[in-house]
């Protein structure tokens, strides 16, 4: 399986890459913005993609708008992770396929179940993923 992370702190993304990779190993790619998320999203072609809510100039909600607009990833699974939790506006986001949020401080040790976890619920086939 491969997780795109998209989240403007680089701690968080390194701490989430490390929890992911190791403990679960599961393929990881890493974007800084949202616009960068955009462009990895069409070359990396993750199976999932962990999505920051709060990030400046593009935040998490109007990524996700963009990530549906293209042909490439508008079916890729979106899991926000977030200190708000669930937040305002989160019904609107599933409309467009959000699957959850997963709140920040999250467990390190079980990040990879939680996905794996949200995915299944949703009704994806884990073996069929990378």
């Amino acid at each position: 399986m491969k997780v795109l992370i998209i989240d403007d702190e680089e701690d968080f993304r390194v701490v989430a890459a490390s929890c992911l990779g190791l403990l679960g190993g599961v393929d990881v790619a890493e974007a800084s913005s949202g616009k960068v998320g955009l462009e990895m999203a069409l070359v990396e072609k993750p199976d999932v993609i962990l999505l920051d809510l709060c990030m400046p100039e593009m935040d998490g909600t109007q990524t996700l708008r963009n990530l549906r607009e293209q042909e490439g990833t508008r079916d890729v699974p979106v899991i926000f992770c977030t200190t708000k939790g669930k937040f305002d506006g989160f019904d609107e986001m599933q409309q467009l396929g959000a699957l959850a949020v997963i709140t920040k401080p999250f467990d390190p040790i079980r990040l990879a179940d939680q996905i794996k976890d949200i995915l299944k619920a949703a009704g994806h086939n884990l073996s069929e993923l990378a």
